[in-house]
């Protein structure tokens, strides 16, 4: 989100006297009269700290203008795990802060964060308008430096954490800190309490209502209050999932929607133990709704207003017997602060006991503190390291964890005694639990599902006495299969989050990166860690980390508010009188541009609700309504992302009311619809008008709604250009690096060697080239004569694939770092310049002598942060393109399943049209659950005839034409037969179905002759109707079928009834609804259909399940009957038997079991016994054959998963090393505050 704000600094030159004397400060300071200082008259013991220098550096000499000690403190190392807190004894009200230096030295902070907390522990970082920033510091020691906190903050404890500090010095800090005493009533609620107020209608306004409050709580859900009338009308502000809701309901109301429902939704992750101001303000129909600052006004539709609503209201629950609401709720966890009702002090009146209060539950007047202490992994760098501490003989690990991010190591510990290790870690948002042992096959627990969704998930491990099993939220995992008689030990070290650099001798290993987001509540061996001996360095090792700490936000997109995102209604409206309804943005229109055309996609929805009140003229095609965008042209389209001429959503989808208009509100009919489209071309961004012309009949009414502008991704991550030859170059003005340079871009070539980047000055310059095929090079002069620093690789650097180089330069040192190679460093030298003094033009691709200039790509160069657009120069030099050719070359084998690499100007896509998959890499298979007679048809061709009407995919099959071969595709779980899986129909009664029969075996019936019976391939091995997931792969060369089974069981087939298929017509999922010209065995089938779950089917390009659940143009497909998306398939890159441990198929109707009862059963007990004694060797024989067959199958299945996606798996890392380098925001899904 864009937020702009203004904050004042001022220096002065000691103490709040001499300050006041500035009349320029003194109207700072006194704005108001909360600015007592509160520190300078605290005890010792109020000031602490994470380490001192001495006793002379000690917290307690950090008070402003104090000269005693040693005039200030400094903790003992200088980095940024440092900090100074202070307790204020109580809750009070902080309005500015200041800062000083320590006195007498060259000890300061350059800029500083700062935190608050009540309790002293779970510390929050103040921000200003949303916004996370530091403070800037001090330039000297002695002059002070003030900040006026805007909005002020309520806490007892706050801590100052260095960032910054005097490079020649260390850290070094006196503060004071103004404001005053804060006053609040607080009540406390267990969850099962709360609050009922019921007061005299005559104190009611009729036309006014205000309700604020203050809330913190640990849990995600919970009803803050409720108010309802005799109708079933409420109003309820409820907690869900961390988020607030305002839920208003009234059966007066009327929107020109279905529901009546007012939902309206502000904050996210509420449920982090501060506290959360709210402010419900009704004015007549205008209702305010503010959470945190954060507003949202709407207009109340129809009647309602609050006096339709009984005359009493509850806080913290719904207590009211005989009340009931229609959604889930809790009662509320947690305390309630300042809780006022039209004025009415309602917690004031609870602890009084007046009547007008019911109290019921345990509800007492202070608010607990729970201490929960979290740790924030700020970067894929981030670990934390602790020792096994238990002294148990067994691996046993409980913590839970919040994050937005899909995959990341959650926990590594090393085995003793066998050689192996266990990870713990995301993958897709649900937990990966893997034991690897060299020589065995690793073992897989999978559990969870959606854990990247920002909420508290808790995790327990446990691997005991050759045990392993895992908890989420409670619920056990299906454990692992017995691992031997090997008893498990661990190394004696965890790692949490991620894994230290090699260097450090750890065998710690991260398949998918580091985990980004929090912990807390860790424990090893069921003792609890303390995070604050980890943080004082008396515990265990970490990097990266915020302890005490959970600083994750809910942010995707830059979102960019503007004025008219509430519901507009116009009437009375024509083309003589037109309505025009304008867009004021929070940012300037400078800066819009410019944050469009840095984003890889922005998008606004925008939503025409109508009734009689068109968008086109049908008679002359003129339009009714237009909007137009920052190019000040007028657009007549109303979704996509191209501007297709006066087309809304459903004329792009072809699904609109009525098909002969582009538009659902074209039809023209008295009674509400809407169109509703996400405009997503950005050189038409933002919207900043609409006008419309058509409400001006009998009944024609419209209603529009704005949302705020959208952008998310970076541009800059594939700003490239090419080099052709080695005299060509990029120019740029000269770079600035005097007192520090960092540099980094992506290259790529064939060449041995060539210099990438070249600056000169009069003596100084700076170089960075490809000095031979294994070794880049940075060279520089400050003064004194080069200096070259060198990373050498054991592989060639002129691979023709994507290699990252990162340089930095300070006056300490300088250092070089290549990939994930080691980072070269080179102190600079004592007696040379401090400044880096050049003044030549900055040569890209080349230097100024045209000489071994670089031949290849250059991407993303960025130069002390700011990207220097390749693309824009190189389009007016010669011999530079602009854009780098082959992406595909070293990502084409991230699209899978068929999908296709496609070049872009930027970077790369994959094409899934013709693949049955979807997602960016064609991965995400497309599932569906078919309910008892439902079907899917894609229909080729109503009459083969008529083809040419057909859609482009359906296209490609005629019927003059002769199909010799096809590839067929799909996966299956099942328990009933017989079942029709797939049948492929023509206009010559030639077909193609595959079965399961009576008997649970798999039949491919083959019939490419009208006059001949079908080929039949029968797989009788065992019954395919177990609810199992299986997978089958038909692949038809004329006459010879070649057929795999779960990726193992493979036939090749002879057929005898034709080589070539005649006039497709359609193809079948399910139950066969018309008559057909089959055998037997296939019509059996087809009459009963299919019940289960089907996956990925694919008929050589036509995918007809994608084709039904996500449509993306009109094609030829019908549903009948219940046909739903489902996940019951796994991703694709497990095994079979891995993927039946965390979802077995049930069936949804009827018995499996249907056979006849035993006739004349023997009743004697000695019977009995030989029976059963007859059944357990029965059951133990086959279930030796079937772990024997299912190991084999295991095998094979993962030889050949090992050799198809090796090289994938390789490029795929590649790709995201260089978005996790980046730190791109189409890969990190939220972004982290710190």
């Amino acid at each position: 989100m864009l937020l702009f704000y203004l904050f004042v600094v001022l220096s002065v030159d000691s103490t709040k006297a001499s300050a006041l004397s500035n009349p320029n400060v003194a109207l700072f300071l006194l704005a108001d009269d909360c600015d007592d200082p509160l520190v300078s008259a605290l005890p010792q013991a109020s000031f602490s700290s994470s380490s001192e220098l001495s006793s002379s550096h000690g917290p307690g000499f950090a008070r402003l203008n104090r000269r005693d000690g040693a005039g200030g403190w400094s903790p003992l190392v200088s980095n940024k795990y440092q900090w100074l807190q202070i307790d204020l004894g109580e809750r009070m009200e902080v309005t500015a802060v200041a800062t000083q230096g320590g006195y007498g030295s060259s000890n300061w902070v350059t800029s500083y964060l700062l935190m608050f907390s009540d309790s002293g522990w779970n510390w929050k970082q103040y921000r200003q308008e949303d916004s996370i920033w530091g403070f800037s510091g001090n330039a000297n020691a002695d002059s002070v430096v003030y900040y006026r906190l805007q909005p002020s903050i309520k806490a007892r404890f706050l801590r100052f954490l260095p960032l910054e500090w005097n490079p020649k010095g260390r850290i070094g800090m006196r503060i004071e800190v103004f404001g005053c005493a804060y006053r609040s009533e607080v009540v406390d609620l267990d969850g099962k309490s709360s609050l009922l107020y019921r007061f005299d209608q005559k104190s009611l306004s009729p036309i006014k209502d205000i309700i604020s409050l203050k809330f913190k709580t640990m849990q995600s859900d919970g009803i803050l209050l409720h108010r309802e009338g005799p109708n079933g009308d409420h109003i309820t502000l409820q907690l869900r999932r961390g988020r607030l809701f305002l839920l208003i309901n009234s059966g007066e109301a009327k929107l020109p929607t279905t529901s009546t429902l007012v939902n309206l939704t502000l904050g996210s992750l509420l449920d982090d133990q501060h506290w959360h101001s709210v402010l419900i303000q009704r004015l007549g129909k205008q209702v305010n709704f503010t959470v945190d600052e954060h507003r949202h006004h709407f207009h109340a539709q129809g009647e309602f207003n609050f006096v339709n609503l009984d005359y009493e209201i509850s806080f913290g629950g719904i207590p009211a017997p005989g009340k009931s609401v229609s959604f889930p709720h809790r009662n509320f966890h947690g305390c309630l602060e300042n809780l006022y009702y039209n004025g009415v002090d309602i917690i004031d009146l609870a602890k009084q006991q007046k009547p007008q209060i019911i109290a019921m539950g345990n509800v007492s007047f202070s608010c607990s503190q729970p201490q929960s202490m979290p740790v924030t992994f700020l970067s894929s760098r981030s670990y934390l390291a602790l020792p096994d501490f238990s002294g148990e003989e067994e691996v046993s690990a409980t913590f839970q964890f919040r994050t937005w991010n899909k995959a990341g190591l959650l926990l590594f510990s090393e085995l003793q005694l066998v050689s192996g290790s266990i990870l713990l870690f995301l993958s897709d948002g649900k937990l990966k639990l893997n034991l690897y042992q060299p020589g065995k096959l690793p073992s897989d627990i999978t559990a969870g599902v959606g854990l990247n969704d920002g909420q508290w998930h808790s995790v327990s491990l446990s691997a005991k006495k050759n045990h392993l099993s895992v908890a989420v939220d409670g619920q056990l995992a299906s454990a692992a299969p017995p691992l031997g008689p090997e008893q498990i030990y661990s190394d004696g070290t965890y790692y949490f989050g991620g894994c230290p650099d090699k260097s450090f001798g750890s065998k710690c290993k991260s398949p998918l990166g580091g985990f980004q987001g929090c912990m807390r509540l860790i424990s090893i061996g069921g003792r609890v860690v303390d995070l604050i001996s980890v943080q004082q360095g008396s515990l265990g090792n970490f990097s990266d980390l915020q302890i005490d700490s959970c600083g994750i936000s809910d942010t995707t997109w830059t979102i960019i508010q503007h004025n008219g995102s509430d519901l507009t209604r116009v009437r009375n409206t024509n083309p003589e009188n037109p309505y025009a309804g304008f867009f004021e943005y929070v940012a300037s229109m400078e800066q819009l541009q410019a944050t469009i055309n840095r984003a890889e996609h922005c998008e606004q929805e925008f939503t025409y609700y109508c009734k009689k009140s068109r968008l086109v003229n049908k008679q002359d095609g003129t339009p009714l309504s237009w909007w137009v965008g920052r190019t000040n042209e007028t657009q007549t389209y109303w979704g996509g992302s191209s501007p297709d001429l006066q087309k809304c959503t459903c004329g792009l989808e072809g699904n609109c009311i009525d098909s002969q208009y582009y538009c659902n509100c074209d039809a023209d009919r008295n009674e509400w619809t809407n169109d509703t489209g996400l405009l997503s071309y950005k050189e038409h961004l933002p919207v900043t008008k609409i006008v419309i012309t058509d409400t001006g009949r009998l009944h024609s009414e419209a209603a529009y709604k704005l949302g705020p502008l959208l952008c998310r991704g970076d541009r800059s991550f594939w700003n490239s250009a090419s080099f052709d030859t080695e005299a060509s170059y990029l120019h740029f003005p000269t770079f600035h690096g005097e007192l520090s340079a960092d540099v980094s871009f992506f290259f790529k070539t064939t060449a041995s060697s060539g210099v990438f980047l070249e600056n000169l000055g009069i003596t100084d310059f700076i170089r960075i080239e490809l000095r031979s095929p294994t070794v880049v090079t940075f060279s520089f002069d400050v003064g004194n004569g080069p200096f070259e620093i060198s990373v050498q690789s054991p592989t060639h650097f002129n691979d023709n694939q994507w290699h990252h180089v990162r340089i930095e330069r300070n006056m300490k040192e300088a250092s070089l770092q290549v990939d994930q190679l080691t980072r070269k460093t080179q102190p600079a030298p004592a007696d040379g310049h401090v400044l880096l003094q050049l003044n030549s033009q900055l040569f890209v691709g080349g230097t100024a002598t045209r000489q071994r200039g670089f031949l290849g790509c250059i991407r993303s160069l960025q130069l002390n942060g700011m990207t220097l657009d390749l693309e824009e120069r190189a389009q007016v030099t010669p011999e530079v393109q602009p854009g780098c050719r082959g992406h595909c070359s070293s990502y084409g084998k991230l699209c899978r399943n068929g999908g296709k690499c496609r070049e872009r100007p930027i970077g790369f896509f994959c094409d899934c049209t013709f693949s049955a998959y979807t997602g960016p890499f064609c991965s995400n298979e497309i599932s569906a659950y078919f309910g008892s007679g439902s079907s899917v048809i894609y229909n080729f061709q109503e009459n083969y005839l008529l083809s040419k009407n057909s859609s482009s995919h359906a296209a490609s099959f005629h019927g003059d034409m002769k199909l010799s071969r096809e590839m067929i595709k799909f996966s299956f779980r099942t328990t009933r037969t017989p079942s029709l899986l797939l049948f492929v129909s023509s206009f010559y009664k030639e077909y193609l179905s595959v079965i399961i029969a009576k008997n649970g075996s798999l039949q491919i019936r083959y019939k490419l002759n009208r006059y001949q019976e079908p080929d039949v391939v029968n797989f009788d091995v065992k019954n395919m109707a177990d609810g199992q997931l299986h997978h089958v792969v038909i692949h038809r060369e004329e006459g010879v079928v070649f057929i795999e089974i779960d990726n193992n069981t493979r036939r090749q087939v002879h057929l005898s009834s034709g080589t070539e298929f005649s006039a497709v017509k359609s193809l079948v999922l399910g139950r066969i609804l018309e008559h057909s010209d089959v055998d037997q065995e296939t019509a059996l089938a087809g009459a009963q259909g299919f019940t289960g779950c089907l996956s990925a089917v694919q008929l050589s390009h036509v995918a007809p399940l994608k084709a039904a659940l996500h449509p993306s143009h009109p094609d030829p497909v019908t549903v009948t009957g219940h046909v739903t998306e489902s996940s019951c398939v796994a991703q694709p890159g497990t095994d079979a038997t891995s993927r039946e441990r965390t979802h077995l198929f049930a069936d949804h109707s009827g018995t499996i079991d249907d056979k006849e009862p035993l006739a004349n059963a023997i009743k004697s007990d000695s019977a009995v016994i030989g029976g059963l004694i007859a059944v357990v060797i029965f059951i133990l024989l086959c279930i030796t054959a079937i772990a024997v067959r299912i190991y084999q199958q295991k095998r094979l299945y993962k030889r050949s998963e090992a050799k198809r996606s090796e090289n994938v798996d390789s490029a795929e890392a590649v790709l995201k090393s260089e978005l996790n380098i980046q730190k791109a925001v189409s890969e990190n899904q939220k972004e982290y505050f710190f």
